[in-house]
């Protein structure tokens, strides 16, 4: 009997390739609508499907491949002589071979005035019911989703004495995969347009795509791979290497902390520097150059600096490239370079230089701020983190997005903090977002001069963030400090004036409050309450 193979794809690479090869196997090849002619524009013979199911396609090609010639065709187990039988009967003959892509749902849906009506004429029910039948009958039949794999299958097929159990089953997989994720795509939008802002299913499929496997995890000693979650690629997976050696996955953990510490500051203005090391910053600063906020914001710590990665949310020019490459540095992250900043960095081989731009040409920097802006946020609607056993789920923490005029912020004191002062509160609570808590940020002139970070209290932290200010000399005189969370007593504050703070930011909320007020009102400094806790554990 003649082997056959459907053909209908959304995505026509490489499907004339397919398709001449199985002719020239001997295969006769079905097909529908614009696949099919597409395959006799190139002279190949084809089949139409309506010719085997004896019925037009109808309702404009909604309802062409859903009949029991083409499923039955798929899903008749070879080794069944019942099952043989009943294709006799019909008329029917099997189908060996499904190529078959799904209407590009993804890619409509990233249109901000796609309509329902326009969204659902995307969701394919054809092409998967086709793609699921012959996954499960991968035994005898081979099923093809990606276009890269139709060399292979063609090979595959013409050497006979190949072992191709094992490559059905791979692709069946991919097939199964593909579903899950199409299906989840889908499943995101109708969330999003029934207008829940977080929906936490009885059932939580994640599916994502294999972006690249990584020399090692955390360790040499482990494994480990980079996967970009949903149809469209966000976030790290977006971005555009430059130059360097390949992205470890302790330079993606540092990148995605660096990058989430510096989105606060998309709506700035000002040239923002953020340097980050194991994932938490060592130092942020803006200025009116790039060179500036670098300088300001290693000069926070420098000691930490060296091994870090660098966000910055501007283009870097030559004499900012000219500090950085005096420094050693994991990787740099930028919307973009000046020519001469990467004839400069290009002396540095090793340098990881990322950027988000899409092209060279592309320095918009309201898109760049978008991007932060969006990185903020996050590209998923829930946040994920393993714990042993299990997953934990939550929806983004808000962006204390610097700038921004906030009118749920309450002055507590007696003495209300200065224009310069409330500047800097403001530049030090929109910092505390990307740090590790327990987090205690010192800044003076928009720029942090001690960060505490991941201690067990916060008293370890206020005293580890005045250490670090003291080390490099800074003086606290006239700084002020930023709490992610509330003082549950007042011996912060008290050790907090007698290092010379003149004004604090923090939640509120404790039990104490009264007293920490009382202490800031003692001590004649202002104290802010934003009612909005920043833990990041």
């Amino acid at each position: 009997m003649k082997r056959r193979a459907l053909l209908s794809v959304s995505d026509k690479t490489g499907i004339q390739d397919l398709a001449e090869g199985l002719v020239e196997l001997g295969w006769e090849i079905l097909s529908t609508g614009g696949t099919s002619k597409i395959l006799r524009s190139a002279s190949i013979a084809v089949t139409d499907v309506s010719e085997i199911t004896k019925h037009d396609e109808i309702m404009e090609g909604r309802v062409k491949t859903l009949h029991p010639a083409v499923l039955a065709g798929i899903l008749a187990r070879r080794e069944s002589d019942e099952d043989l039988d009943t294709l006799a009967d019909y008329g029917y003959g099997t189908i060996d071979l499904v190529a078959v892509n799904l209407y590009p749902f993804g890619e409509t849906i990233k249109s901000s005035s796609v309509t329902m009506s326009k969204a659902m004429s995307q969701v394919d029910v054809g092409g998967p019911t086709m793609l699921r039948s012959g996954a499960k009958n991968h035994k005898h039949v081979w099923t093809l989703v990606d276009p890269d794999d139709y060399p292979l299958v063609l090979s595959a097929i013409e050497e006979t004495d190949v072992e191709t159990e094992k490559v059905r089953k791979n692709l069946a997989r991919k097939v199964f995969q593909h579903l899950s994720i199409y299906d989840n795509c889908i499943a995101n939008f109708l969330s999003e347009e029934a207008e829940r802002k977080v929906e936490y299913p009885e059932e939580l499929t994640l599916v994502g795509d294999l972006v690249e496997e990584l020399r090692y995890g955390e360790n040499p000693t482990q494994t480990a791979a980079f996967y970009s979650m949903g149809n469209a690629k966000d976030g790290l997976a977006s971005l555009k290497q430059m130059q360097g050696k390949s992205l470890s996955y302790n330079n993606l953990l540092d990148l995605d902390g660096a990058l989430l510490s510096l989105s606060p500051f998309s709506h700035c203005p000002d040239p923002v520097v953020c340097i980050v090391k194991h994932t938490t910053p060592c130092g942020i600063a803006k200025d009116g150059t790039v060179l500036g906020a670098f300088e300001a914001a290693r000069g926070c710590d420098p000691q930490s600096a060296f091994g870090s990665v660098i966000a910055v949310n501007q283009e870097i020019d030559a004499s900012a490239a000219e500090a950085m490459a005096d420094l050693f540095v994991e990787c740099i992250i930028a919307p973009n370079y000046t020519s001469d900043a990467l004839i400069i960095f290009e002396k540095k081989k090793n340098l990881r230089l990322m950027s988000s731009a899409q092209s060279s040409l592309d320095t918009d920097i309201s898109r760049s701020s978008q991007f932060l802006a969006d990185y903020g946020r996050r590209p998923e609607p829930m946040i994920f983190r393993s714990v042993y056993g299990g997953l934990l789920v939550q929806d983004p923490a808000p962006v204390p997005f610097y700038g921004d005029a906030n009118n749920d912020w309450e002055v507590v004191s007696a003495v209300p903090p200065t224009q310069e002062e409330l500047d800097d509160l403001s530049f030090a609570w929109s910092c505390v977002f990307g740090i590790k808590s327990n987090a205690i940020v010192l800044v003076q002139s928009g720029a942090t001069i001690g960060i505490g970070a991941g201690q067990m209290s916060r008293v370890d932290s206020s005293r580890l963030a005045v250490l670090k200010a003291s080390d490099v000399g800074a003086t606290l005189e006239g700084s002020v400090l930023a709490s992610d969370a509330f003082f549950p007593f007042r011996d912060g504050v008290d050790a907090a004036v007698e290092a010379g703070i003149r004004s604090i930011i923090q939640p509120g909320g404790s039990m104490r409050d009264e007293e920490v007020i009382q202490a800031a009102d003692e001590h004649g400094i202002s104290m802010v309450f934003t009612g909005n806790r920043l833990f990041r554990h």
